[in-house]
């Protein structure tokens, strides 16, 4: 199984986490333990996640999302308006667990840390609406781009104009090479 491309946004990160295999799409989240192990690798949502474990039923929610999410970028990515299911099924899974401040002393000030109830999956579908409304209001996501590896369905937002793969080392090698193999070959 492929290792889940993280780094990017986290909506991004998201969607990227059913990549296209040589047997067809795989879905990184498709167990609790999976989704413990992105998790992981993921600190945005380390406050989301502490102390618990990813149970079957936290799958669900966050797997809608994943949807939701991968819709809305797919429709913009060919220049059209988002699905409204997707846009609502967003505004709901953010609804479902609000962030509320806890206030603290911390010994020099007071502190405010964004808490939710509920669920682990829940929760996490919450944090991971936002993240996606965040995206999807951003201006820059007039530049997302697919990856342009021919086998490879990730998405990315460049930070440089004349980046073309999800991944350098992952996606720009493998053209890299076969592009050297088609030039020696001939």
């Amino acid at each position: 199984m492929p290792e889940p491309l993280t780094g990017e946004h986290l909506a991004l990160d998201l969607v990227n986490t059913r990549p296209a295999t040589g047997d067809g799409r795989v879905d990184l989240l498709g167990t609790p333990g999976l989704l413990a192990a992105w998790l992981a690798l993921e600190p945005a949502l380390g406050a989301e996640v502490a102390g618990a474990t990813p149970t079957t039923a936290d799958l669900a929610p966050v797997h809608a999302v994943r949807q939701h999410v991968e819709s809305a970028v797919q429709a913009l990515l060919r220049g059209a308006r988002p699905p409204g299911t997707a846009l609502r099924g967003l505004t709901e899974a953010a609804r479902a667990a609000p962030a509320v401040p806890r206030l603290d002393w911390d010994g020099s000030g007071v502190t405010a840390t964004p808490r939710r109830a509920g669920r682990l999956g829940v929760r996490l579908a919450a944090r991971l609406a936002e993240a996606a409304a965040d995206l999807l209001t951003d201006p820059a996501v007039g530049a997302l781009r697919r990856c342009e590896a021919d086998d490879c369905v990730m998405v990315f937002l460049p930070a440089h104009p004349r980046r073309r793969w999800c991944s350098p080392t992952r996606c720009g090698n493998r053209a890299r090479v076969a592009r050297y193999y088609r030039r020696h070959r001939d």
